[in-house]
């Protein structure tokens, strides 16, 4: 208990020091014992395609960068940081919203790498096209426009919108971790890997139709489907 007065007392940047120590000998190994969660994640991030192991220090990571998300929307500070992790170790809802986290946050790095194409590909998938449109696909379209990834240029013009359309983005490894981070809060990633989580259906995401380099003769040019700008 006394560990705990002095670590709250103490600065911003120590308590933060104090997590990362904390997340590698507490938080992640009650990560680790939850094997059927671990587990069921890890085979998600296979379908995905996604290539991490979820070791150690993915986890660590992960859960630090929970903690920061919720920090940022929430206009927090990092001294936070240990409460939140104390609260971590005690509730095993909590532990299961950085599941749902890992698997949503992957998700939405997928959809922010690809192309308005694949977008309107993704968004044929889904069950509720209107709904994935406008939680997904409209925040990741404006993060593109306002960063400069993807710049429309005369819309209005039929063969020009093509250019953009099929235009692969372009976005560093740390730039697109602050983008879901700017345009989704913590809670919409949470819910997004719940959904995930909670029927395989939910979202769905078939990459060989998604990335297949040969479009059908009706996506040659955008389509009535471009709803999305």
């Amino acid at each position: 208990m006394s560990l705990c007065y002095t670590l709250c007392a103490s600065t911003p940047e120590l308590q933060a020091e104090f997590l990362d120590d904390y997340t590698a000998d507490g938080l992640v190994s009650k990560m680790f014992e939850d094997v059927d969660t671990l587990n069921r994640v890890k085979e998600y991030l296979i379908r995905f395609r996604v290539k991490k192991e979820l070791n150690e220090s993915d986890l660590r990571s992960y859960i630090k960068q929970f903690y920061i998300h919720s920090a940022q929307q929430a206009r927090r500070q990092t001294d936070q940081y240990l409460e939140s992790a104390l609260r971590f170790v005690l509730n095993t809802e909590e532990r299961n919203n950085v599941f749902n986290y890992i698997l949503g946050f992957e998700f939405i790095k997928i959809v922010f790498q690809m192309s308005w194409l694949q977008h309107e590909r993704l968004a044929r998938l889904q069950k509720n096209q209107s709904q994935f449109i406008e939680t997904y696909i409209k925040p990741i379209q404006h993060a593109h426009k306002i960063n400069g990834i993807i710049v429309p240029k005369d819309e209005r013009i039929f063969f020009a919108r093509r250019t953009y359309y099929v235009q692969q983005p372009n976005i560093s490894y740390r730039k697109l971790i602050e983008l879901v981070m700017a345009s989704f809060t913590t809670e919409m990633v949470t819910h997004c890997g719940f959904s995930v989580s909670r029927h395989c259906e939910a979202l769905r995401l078939d990459c060989d139709y998604i990335y297949d380099p040969e479009p059908e003769e009706a996506e040659r040019f955008p389509t009535d489907l471009q709803f999305i700008h």
